[in-house]
């Protein structure tokens, strides 16, 4: 990720596994901001220098509301912002889930609700 370094203005972090928040946080640029949406198990180490010294910050948001949620969302889809997803349909969910104890996943599983039985949605 070293040519990346100093390159985005904003991260999103939906990661909820354990992973090395400071190889992200070299991505962003001077003044850059990273907000935290996944929630990890176990603490973070995060180094001091690399968010003082380049003016980034680092926040949080455990959940947003209605309103809040549709505005991020008018504006992605203004500015074509889209996420890498494996959609799945219902009759999947075990094998997506013995995927994620495998660490066999790619991107986050969305799960087809209109492949969803009729007895299950009522």
């Amino acid at each position: 990720m070293a040519a990346e370094a100093n390159q985005f203005d904003f991260i999103l972090d939906a990661v909820s596994a354990e992973h090395d928040i400071n190889a992200y946080l070299a991505l962003l640029k001077q003044d850059g901001h990273m907000v935290l949406v996944g929630l990890p198990e176990k603490p973070m180490s995060i180094g001091a220098f690399s968010l003082v010294a380049k003016r980034r910050s680092l926040a949080g948001s455990a959940i947003g509301g209605i309103q809040e949620t549709q505005e991020m969302l008018d504006f992605c889809g203004k500015h074509n912002i889209t996420s890498d997803i494996e959609v799945v349909r219902a009759d999947q969910i075990n094998e997506a889930y013995e995927r994620v104890l495998r660490s066999d996943v790619k991107y986050r599983f969305v799960i087809d609700m209109a492949s969803m039985p009729e007895s299950v949605e009522a």
